[in-house]
Parts: C-alpha cells; sequence; structure tokens
C-alpha cells in the first residue's frame, strides 16, 4: 500500500489541494496518511487509489473541522494582559529580603485584624481545620466563621497584592 500512495503522492496533493485551497495543508494530510498507513497498514484493499483518496480526504475533513474550531477558540479569547514579573531581574539576596518584608507585613497585617477574624484565619488557613470545627473550637456558628474569614481575606488582600 506504501508503494501506491508514493505512485499517487502528487494526485493525492493535487485532489487535496482543489478541494481545500491550501498546498500545505494538504501535504501536512498526507503526511499524516503515511503515518497512519505505516502503523496500521489495511489489508484487502481492491481499490488502492479510491481508498487513498478516500482516506485523505477524511482526514483532510476532520483536520480542517479542527482547525476551525481552534481558530474559533483562539479569536474568542481576549488578550489576557502581561503581568509584570517584579522580580525577574533580582538576585537570589535581594529576592530573600523581599520575601521577608512580604511576610513581616503579612505578619503584621494578621495581627492588625481583629481578634475573632485571626483567630478564624489562622485555625482555618494555617491550621487547615474545616470550618465546622473552626465553629466548634471558637462557639460561633459556621455563617459566622465564613463571615469573619471573608473580612481576614479582605484586609489582607492589599498586603498579598503587594498595594502596601
Amino acid at each position: 500500500m506504501i508503494d501506491e500512495f508514493v505512485c499517487r503522492y502528487d494526485e493525492l496533493i493535487d485532489h487535496l489541494r482543489r478541494r481545500f485551497g491550501d498546498k500545505g495543508f494538504a501535504k501536512d494530510v498526507l503526511q499524516d496518511v503515511c503515518v497512519q498507513l505505516l502503523e496500521r497498514p489495511p489489508e484487502n484493499v481492491r481499490a488502492p487509489g479510491a481508498f487513498l483518496r478516500h482516506v485523505s480526504t477524511q482526514l483532510a475533513i476532520d483536520r480542517y473541522r479542527v482547525e476551525k474550531v481552534r481558530a474559533g477558540i483562539v479569536e474568542s479569547m481576549p488578550d489576557i494582559p502581561e503581568q509584570p514579573v517584579a522580580h525577574a531581574a533580582l538576585s537570589g539576596a535581594e529576592l530573600n529580603i523581599a520575601f521577608q518584608q512580604k511576610q513581616q507585613a503579612l505578619l503584621a497585617a494578621v495581627q492588625a485584624l481583629p481578634e475573632c477574624c485571626r483567630d478564624v484565619f489562622i485555625l482555618h488557613k494555617l491550621y487547615h481545620l474545616p470550618q465546622a470545627e473552626v465553629a466548634n473550637k471558637l462557639g460561633i456558628s459556621r455563617g459566622m466563621v465564613a463571615r469573619h474569614m471573608a473580612r481576614a481575606v479582605a484586609g489582607l488582600a492589599p498586603v498579598m497584592n503587594g498595594e502596601t
């Protein structure tokens, strides 16, 4: 079958180029057809030319549809603004100092939280206790735990986002 494929290669290129309008696309498809033939050689093919034309056309249709879907996804995605990487130009020592400063600012922000918010935050985020267990330990409702967590996260957000 590979011998037949090699003999009909130019004919198959022309067939796909006429149907899909791009010679590069046709060559890519035929490369996939060749790989497919090498991996799983067909048995008992009575009309090899018709078989090769059919297989290449079906593979080209599949590939064309996939490329259309990908193009639609790429077009529908909004441009993601690039986030500046502040630490890219920093040395190891500078990174360590920046980390320590951020850690101290975060610790100060946690200490500045109201007592109940601080306790809820520490138990839930640092000790990884579920909200229900935090509620039992502190003698408050689970809803209050959620409110205190929201308040704590809102209070810590400026430090975490580097706004302070």
